[in-house]
């Protein structure tokens, strides 16, 4: 724990940067004369805390910082620093809150709103809930749907609610960050499957299910976080048939559905009995909504329930209240055609600026990834273009488990307030690409 430590406060004194190789476990503990054994324990804990990452052959180093960390914490938009490190839709297509604010003082019973309602949402917020999901293609009765406050709230009550310390996760290799945070958080152990250009690889789930004998997959199907693939129809009928065989449970995080126009059926519609959906409203809506719906299997609702009123008691109202009118009413509809339609612009705009570097990302997707050429990695080049003015995320920030990540980085093209400013990020990354090729200083 003392090395664990000591490891986090020279990484928020700047005495450790992002990238760079820790001594070997037998080199550390013949320096403070301690065993390799509790070296090995503390860089495993300093790796629960997502302070470290160690890649199998190369050996340990430091983590990336977590994504909009720094943005938080210094302004970046305040010092001239493009932020395309978050996965966030375009600000401006936000919906009018004053106006709904206004019309709901309006109303009779408002102040309902301020009393508790139950754990899994009101009857009403349920329903609006019901109607949301079903815009992904769930069909769903009210009582299946429990209210959270928001996508990240929905993984954990699931998780919460399903799961015990020391379960095994299969995720995509490259996975979602928060999920990587909630597992260190509960105490789960991620493992990474492999994938190709049509996403989730069945082959692949199959030998990690038959060595590892895991209970749980959590995944992003449509539009992955960060690749941007589309899992086929077909492998999301032989991922649900695997699923049945080894009595997997799936827990679909579908936040950027919205985005395609025509995605194969979710696991939700193929395999309910088995499968956990969430629908959230920040991708689609507005980031600061905090709002998700979770389809939970007939005989799990009160499970989550229960893991619900553990973390929070019941998603606040008000904001349920404002989400459910706005799928009332159409606006989350127009919202989300708008986010599509700035989306497929956005992308078009990378595509001209990177050229075939960003061919396999889909193109109404609000990310992109970007895979390098030689000889950069994900976090030498980040750190070379946040030097030059643009925030991205490295590759490193995804990988699961302890395999090594791919040489790329993620760019959230909702981050930049207009297209214009987009394109000078753009811009800058592209420049940056034709720079010195990120040669890393000399490790002794």
């Amino acid at each position: 724990m003392a090395l664990a430590d000591a490891l986090a406060a020279d990484i928020a004194g700047g005495r450790l940067a992002a990238g760079d190789r820790l001594p070997t476990h037998r080199a550390l503990a013949d320096a403070l004369g301690i065993a390799i054994g509790t070296v090995t324990r503390g860089y495993a804990e300093a790796e629960r805390r997502g302070l470290v990452r160690g890649e199998v052959g190369r050996g340990t180093f430091v983590g990336p910082a977590p994504l909009g960390a720094a943005a938080a914490a210094h302004g970046e938009r305040a010092s001239g620093v493009i932020d395309l490190s978050l996965n966030v839709p375009v600000a401006g297509i936000a919906p009018d809150l004053a106006g709904a604010l206004r019309a709901l003082a309006k109303r009779a019973g408002v102040d309902d709103l301020l009393r508790y309602q139950p754990h899994a949402g009101a009857t009403r917020h349920r329903a609006a809930g019901a109607a949301w999901a079903a815009r992904y293609g769930v069909e769903a009765a009210p009582e299946q749907v429990l209210v959270c406050a928001g996508a990240q709230h929905a993984m954990l009550t699931i998780f919460a609610a399903r799961a015990k310390p020391g379960d095994r996760v299969l995720t995509e290799d490259l996975t979602y960050p928060g999920m990587k945070a909630l597992a260190g958080l509960l105490h789960l152990s991620l493992e990474g499957v492999a994938m190709d250009a049509e996403g989730l690889r069945p082959d692949a789930l199959a030998d990690a299910l038959a060595r590892s004998g895991a209970r749980f997959l959590y995944c992003m199907p449509t539009i992955h976080n960060p690749t941007g693939t589309v899992l086929t129809a077909a492998r999301r009928r032989a991922i649900s048939a695997l699923a049945r065989a080894h009595d997997l449970t799936i827990i679909e995080d579908d936040a950027h559905r919205f985005l395609v126009s025509d995605a194969p059926p979710p696991f939700a519609r193929l395999a309910p009995e088995r499968t956990y959906h969430i629908a959230g409203t920040s991708k689609a809506i507005a980031g600061g909504l905090r709002v998700a719906f979770v389809t939970a299997p007939r005989h799990a609702v009160e499970q989550v329930e229960r893991s619900i009123w553990a973390t929070t008691w019941m998603a606040a109202p008000l904001t349920a209240e404002i989400a459910a009118t706005w799928i009332e009413d159409g606006t989350a509809d127009r919202v989300a055609a708008a986010q599509r339609r700035e989306a497929a612009a956005r992308q078009a705009l990378a595509r001209t600026a990177l050229g075939d570097l960003v061919a396999g990302t889909h193109p109404q997707a609000l990310h992109l990834w970007l895979e390098l050429p030689e000889p950069w990695r994900g976090e030498t080049f980040a750190r070379a273009a946040r030097e030059r003015g643009v925030a991205i995320a490295p590759a490193e920030v995804f990988a699961a488990g302890r395999g090594a990540a791919p040489h790329a980085v993620r760019l959230g093209l909702g981050g930049a307030r207009d297209r214009p400013e987009l394109e000078r990020a753009l811009a800058v990354v592209r420049d940056t690409l034709a720079g010195h090729g990120g040669a890393s200083p000399a490790v002794l």
